[in-house]
């Protein structure tokens, strides 16, 4: 007799069940047939009574759904939709595709000779520091040194595509939350989703719907994965501007649009750079995620060493990775500093 047995006596659902899959009609487990031999089955103390789940409930009712027919059911779900939704989504994010190609192409048929004095004159005029002009001079200095340059520029552009994505999609929908309750309550649930699911699992739907010859594959993974920061930080940042400055502009005659891009989004500018770097580091965590399918750049190099168990290879490849995070770190941060500077003028 199974454990539940009777809770679908009790229900009256005997009928529909069956025969119980206690009684010996289904093939039973090692664990059954020592307890059936042993006679213990009747002697089974509370302590050891086994949570109601579905296979639980499917020993006392054959007909009772058991877990595994619930995950046949999603994945023969999915698959029956599969070639619709790639037929909606493939044109859509096609654009990310090919920005991901014409980046990776940039940043690799660039001379290092021309490449590295830019990325040093775009960090003077982020920054004004000489100090952090060396910095970057000498991390992708060494990078270049060990041979890992075309692996660190490969992984920079997809991290510079993947974030600029973020802000174009992520700041938008920040304002929108900001300037509506209801759209916050619609997308609060969303954001909790995206931020709290493992990285691992933004792959699987994906690599089902693309091929991993697609750049689109790991981009939309670091997308969903990295957007999360620069949305709720650009929503909490407007919401945080003072009232009275708000009251100041109705004053002045200021409709919505002229209000939020003239002192809203200015003052809230600090903690929307704040999410722009939480966003780029947060990228660049994914991007070593997303080199299990088919991503260029460091994180391969860090796969290689544990696939190959390569010490060497994959302590030096994480410390590029450490130096690039340090390297975008303070540039961003040293724009959020003029920023506030500026402000505070």
């Amino acid at each position: 007799m199974a454990t539940y047995d009777f809770v679908f006596d009790g229900l009256g659902l005997r009928n529909w069940c069956g025969k119980s899959g206690g009684d010996g009609s289904e093939t039973m487990s090692m664990a059954q047939l020592l307890t059936q031999t042993s006679g213990n089955d009747a002697d089974a103390s509370l302590w050891e009574t086994p949570f109601p789940s579905m296979d639980a409930l499917h020993e006392a009712c054959p007909s009772f759904a058991r877990s595994r027919d619930l995950t046949s059911g999603l994945e023969e779900g999915f698959l029956s939709i599969k070639d619709s939704l790639k037929a909606v989504v493939d044109p859509i994010t096609q654009p990310l595709s090919w920005a991901l190609e014409e980046a990776l192409w940039v940043m690799q048929a660039v001379p290092w000779f021309i490449m590295i004095p830019l990325l040093m004159l775009v960090a003077w005029i982020v920054g004004r520091q000489l100090k952090l002009v060396a910095l970057v001079a000498i991390c992708f200095g060494f990078l270049g040194f060990v041979d890992y340059y075309i692996y660190t520029m490969q992984t920079l552009a997809i991290i510079f595509v993947c974030a600029l994505t973020c802000v174009l999609l992520g700041v938008p929908i920040g304002i929108a939350m900001s300037r509506s309750d209801r759209v916050q309550r619609i997308m609060i649930p969303i954001l909790d989703m995206l931020q709290t699911l493992p990285p691992f699992v933004y792959l699987i739907p994906l690599i089902f719907l693309f091929s991993v010859t697609e750049p689109k594959l790991y981009g939309i993974a670091i997308i969903l994965y990295a957007i999360v920061p620069v949305v709720r930080l650009t929503d909490l940042g407007i919401r945080l501007v003072d009232p009275d400055v708000t009251e100041a502009a109705d004053a002045f005659g200021m409709n919505k649009t002229q209000k939020l891009f003239n002192v809203q989004i200015p003052l809230a500018l600090p903690n929307i750079m704040a999410g722009v770097n939480q966003t780029i580091m947060m990228s660049l965590a994914m991007v070593v995620i997303a080199s299990l399918v088919s991503a260029p750049g460091l994180g391969v190099l860090v796969l290689r060493g544990i696939r190959s168990l390569e010490l060497g290879v994959g302590l030096l490849s994480g410390l590029g990775i450490v130096l690039l995070a340090i390297i975008l770190d303070r540039v961003t941060k040293a724009a959020l500093a003029r920023i506030n500077v500026s402000q505070s003028r």
